[in-house]
């Protein structure tokens, strides 16, 4: 596991179907020192899973074919050590996710600033899951 300069460690799998979106996560996470995965839909997301262990889903409600709630409820079954974080452009999603208190650890509003991102993903890794 490698370390960034703000002690940013472990294994994160981001799914968005926004290309620019997914590069911005990616870089970002990468530079506080994680290691970022990148899959543009929920199926795709679905193979990584199967292919690793990660420490973090952070996902997209909003996408084509498979949701994000539906994948954050498949990997929270098939992976119940993982932290979830929602992302959602949507007010009335966050509503939906909310309903998934159990299993989310944060949801994260677009647009976020590099900043946000930090934060809520170093807060979702500190949290204990019930």
């Amino acid at each position: 596991m490698s370390m960034g300069k703000d002690g940013g460690a472990g294994r994160i799998l981001v799914v968005d179907d926004e290309p620019d979106i997914r590069d911005f996560v990616r870089r970002s996470l990468g530079h506080e020192g994680y290691e970022v995965t990148v899959a543009e839909d929920g199926y795709a997301a679905l193979r990584q899973l199967d292919g690793g262990a990660f420490d973090l889903l952070l996902t997209d409600i909003v996408m084509p074919d498979l949701d994000g709630i539906s994948l954050a409820l498949k990997a929270a079954r098939d992976f119940p050590e993982m932290k979830i974080i929602m992302m959602t452009g949507y007010a009335g999603e966050r509503g939906r996710a909310h309903n998934l208190d159990a299993l989310v650890a944060d949801i994260l509003g677009k647009p976020f600033t590099r900043e946000e991102l930090r934060r809520c993903v170093t807060g979702a890794m500190q949290k204990k899951l019930v």
